[in-house]
């Protein structure tokens, strides 16, 4: 049996202040969806156009088990999240090649 893989990603505004959480099993189309004004409305509303963050899962469904963890977790948890691995907490955009 084949499983859809995907991912989580956390987007952000230019000053880090407000996180977007998401899952998808297309990272590249979906960021560019956001960019591009047509992701979440939340997005487009606080201005979240930087990917700080994202995770690769081999099983979809676990990257949605991944995503509910995460949305429950505090602001400073998800900022420590994301310095664990992108310790300026750069745009990420340029890794996916879109």
């Amino acid at each position: 049996m084949l499983h859809k893989q995907g991912h989580v990603y956390i987007m952000s505004n230019q000053y880090r202040t407000t996180f977007y959480i998401g899952v998808t099993s297309d990272l590249r189309t979906r960021i560019w969806q956001h960019i591009n004004g047509e992701g979440s409305a939340f997005v487009k509303k606080y201005r979240l156009y930087d990917l700080v963050y994202y995770e690769y899962f081999e099983r979809i469904t676990d990257a949605i088990d991944r995503e509910k963890q995460l949305k429950n977790w505090h602001h400073a948890w998800k900022v420590n999240l994301i310095q664990s691995v992108n310790v300026e907490m750069k745009d990420l955009k340029h890794e996916l090649e879109l």
